[in-house]
This record gives structure tokens, C-alpha cells and sequence, in this order.
């Protein structure tokens, strides 16, 4: 199978100038409340996300879903959260990345703690892959794909987005 760059990137600029409007109104939401991922043990999760990636544990309580399993929430700066679920009894299976699924998540920590992290994970020896200078790509211990961006908010690799 070939692929058509040139008509990849005329559909692109097509979309650009169609709905990138020049002065971007308000967005109707507020912010990322939460984003949920499913844990196969809460404590190896707590351990990993809040010992190694310095994100706090916020709050863990019954999940009204599913008597028996936790939802439980990490502060990952900006009044945002990254949450998780566990399914005691259920066999899930391990987690799948695949087409149409989710990718990974992107999180901004400063350049400094971006050091730090990265020091912190090749301690732990969590595999893990650099690209740009800026981005260090690894996997949280149930597999889900995860980012940390030397970046600001709103901006990636030098270039706004936001």
C-alpha cells in the first residue's frame, strides 16, 4: 500500500483553513475533569504513580459501578486528574493498545522535573524511549502508554497549539 503524501497534506491544509478560525471562540468545557484507566492492583498503581511520578493520590473510594472495585484519582497539576478503576473478580486481561484505542497521554511537568522523572525512571528501570529531547514515551506497569512533555501547555515541540 502507498501512501499519498501530497494528497494527505492538501486534505490537511483543506481542513486548516476550513475550521481553524481565526479568532477561536471559547471552549464550552472547563477542563479535563478526569481521564480513567483500569488497574490490575491498586497499591502496585498507588506505588508507581504517586512514588515514582510524584503525582499525589487524591482520593480512593467504591466505584458506584461495580460493587467491590475502587476508583481512585491522582493530581496531575492544573486541576486535572488521572483516574483509575479496579475490576476485582473480573479477568480484563492485560491492556491492549490498539487501532482506534487510545494512543497514550500526554502530561507537561517542567524541564527540570522532566529530569528528575526520567533519573527516576531509569533507577526503576522502566523502559523507556526519548524523542525530541523534549518527550520521554514509557509504560505504566498495567501497559497503558504514557508521556511526559518537557512542553507547555498549549504548546508542542515549539509550536502553539493551544
Amino acid at each position: 500500500m502507498t501512501t499519498d503524501h501530497a494528497a494527505i497534506d492538501a486534505q490537511r491544509d483543506r481542513l486548516r483553513e476550513k475550521y481553524l478560525l481565526p479568532h477561536r471562540p471559547s471552549s464550552s468545557a472547563r477542563g479535563l475533569h478526569h481521564f480513567a484507566l483500569v488497574s490490575s492492583d491498586v497499591e502496585r498503581t498507588i506505588r508507581f504513580y504517586q512514588e515514582l511520578l510524584e503525582f499525589p493520590l487524591t482520593e480512593i473510594f467504591e466505584n458506584r459501578d461495580y460493587r467491590g472495585s475502587n476508583h481512585f484519582f491522582f493530581d496531575i497539576g492544573n486541576g486535572n486528574l488521572l483516574a483509575f478503576f479496579d475490576f476485582p473478580g473480573l479477568d480484563l486481561g492485560p491492556y491492549q493498545e490498539v487501532l482506534g484505542g487510545l494512543h497514550h497521554i500526554a502530561i507537561s511537568v517542567d524541564p527540570a522535573t522532566w529530569e528528575r522523572l526520567r533519573g527516576k525512571l531509569e533507577m526503576a528501570g522502566v523502559p523507556h524511549q526519548i524523542e525530541s529531547g523534549a518527550s520521554i514515551y514509557f509504560k505504566d506497569p498495567d501497559g497503558a502508554r504514557l508521556e511526559l512533555l518537557a512542553d507547555h501547555l498549549g504548546e508542542m515541540y515549539g509550536s502553539r497549539v493551544m
